[in-house]
């Protein structure tokens, strides 16, 4: 089941405010043009950002997410109705004949066992045309970033539209590496009402990544900073080599 950061109505609403401006996303949308791609599956797809970019520049994009209510919210900003949106997960995608897939954000670390991570790069494997290419990016774990964190514990408010003020607020639950814990705390100022998304992220390293991609069809092409954040991520460009 998706956390509730995703896939609870409200915090839906209100996640694209605090995720804040997607620098992020230039990078994929460049990688993309190196690659020549022109079909575009974006797994994980929460609310559509990445999805919409691309289909504004003429890419043929299907999305994919288990979250519901960020579908929904997706689909609002999607008002040309040019992205085909599908709620599921990776293993239930139809044969594409995908260019590209994308993970961004955090999508690649939410697998936490090994079954269910093998089973996603196979899922998307199959919804790829021969030689198309997979590109996820990944906390790097000796950067140790749940220490930051859990340093800047300073809840953050602002006024969103439709909805009025929302405290959000940060807590490191667990460090059990591989895996780190976190909370989210959400309290709407308007009415008082709280809500709470606890979620868990995997933290691979480079090899374990690149292994984990060679065991399921893939051939590791290229492994990148992330521009945005450099010395924090990995960016794996990775083809479908079966």
């Amino acid at each position: 089941m998706p956390d509730a950061i995703f896939a609870h109505p409200l915090l839906a609403r209100v996640y694209d405010a605090f995720d804040g401006d997607r620098d992020d996303l230039a990078a994929y949308l460049a990688i993309a043009g190196e690659l020549t791609a022109s079909r575009v599956l974006d797994v994980g797809c929460g609310t559509g950002s990445l999805a919409i970019l691309l289909a504004q520049r003429d890419y043929t994009v299907v999305g994919v997410d288990p979250a519901e209510a960020s579908l929904k919210v997706a689909k609002l900003k999607d008002q040309a109705g040019r992205v085909r949106w599908i709620h599921g997960d990776a293993t239930v995608l139809p044969a594409l004949d995908a260019d590209l897939a994308t993970m961004t954000g955090n999508v690649a670390q939410v697998f936490l066992t090994d079954t269910d991570w093998a089973q996603t790069l196979q899922g998307i494997h199959a919804a790829l045309r021969p030689n198309g290419h997979l590109v996820l990016e990944t906390r790097r774990p000796e950067h140790r970033a749940w220490e930051e964190w859990a340093a800047d514990g300073d809840p953050v408010t602002l006024d969103i539209p439709d909805i009025g003020r929302v405290e959000q607020r940060l807590e490191v639950t667990d460090v059990s590496l591989p895996f780190v814990s976190f909370r989210y705390t959400y309290r709407f100022l308007t009415d008082g009402e709280i809500v709470t998304s606890d979620s868990t992220l995997r933290f691979r390293n480079h090899d374990e990544v690149e292994s984990s991609l060679a065991a399921n069809g893939y051939r590791v092409l290229d492994v990148r900073e992330a521009s945005d954040r450099p010395g924090r991520e990995l960016v794996f460009i990775a083809e479908r080599s079966t």
